[in-house]
């Protein structure tokens, strides 16, 4: 549930990711040299890996239910131009199958920023999102929010950049919280809907084709 009043780090699980780490027992064998300090023969090449459209991640089909592990793995998760998506270290890289966004926006909390920007009459509100592998993002100029519309169902599909490249798919719910934020501007003479954070208005929709798709 998104809160007026929440402190995103309250929220956050945020403590280094890319610090921890786990037994050799605990990683797939066939991906060992994927991982920093494992140096292994073979260079780039496809890993066995899917993540889903709900963000879950597949070894051989079978779900990796660690969650530490998939946090290793996310931590060197990158994204090339033409829209692979390669995990990365000093010593490999492997392509993964990515089914829709590698992340998934669950929680968002709603605060008050202090800017000077609040005199030339801008909201000033920031909205933090938190992905499914406890990763924080906050909307800004660099971690902006696009809405893509399905082009068949007219459905909104919301995304939030989380790293360069890669992005994280708001959940529904979440969705829906942000909706309940948004407000009115109008942009080159059309009145879209949309939501500030950082200073930055991020339209979602059309008003009348938004209010369709919540019906």
């Amino acid at each position: 549930m998104a809160s007026r009043d929440a402190d995103p780090k309250a929220v956050s699980g945020e403590e280094g990711v890319q610090e921890r780490r786990l037994p050799t027992a605990a990683v797939p064998q066939d991906l060992l040299g994927g991982l920093p300090g494992r140096p292994r023969a073979r260079q780039g090449g496809k890993f066995d890996i899917r993540i889903d459209r709900n963000g879950v991640w597949h070894h051989r089909g079978s779900p990796i239910n660690r969650k530490e592990l998939v946090c290793l793995f996310a931590s060197v998760l990158k994204r090339e131009p033409d829209g692979t998506y390669w995990l990365e270290t000093p010593v490999e890289r492997g392509r993964i199958e990515v089914e829709d966004a590698p992340f998934v926006a669950v929680e968002m909390c709603w605060r008050d920023c202090v800017s000077p920007d609040r005199a030339l009459g801008r909201p000033r509100q920031c909205l933090t999102f938190r992905t499914n592998l406890d990763e924080i993002v906050t909307a800004d100029a660099e971690h902006p929010i696009r809405v893509h519309l399905c082009p068949k169902t007219g459905e909104p599909r919301p995304y939030v950049t989380v790293r360069p490249g890669l992005e994280a798919k708001i959940s529904r719910a979440v969705f829906y919280e942000m909706v309940a934020l948004a407000q009115p501007e109008t942009i080159d003479g059309r009145e879209v809907l949309g939501v500030w954070s950082e200073g930055v208005f991020f339209p979602i929709d059309q008003v009348s084709a938004l209010d369709a798709a919540a019906e």
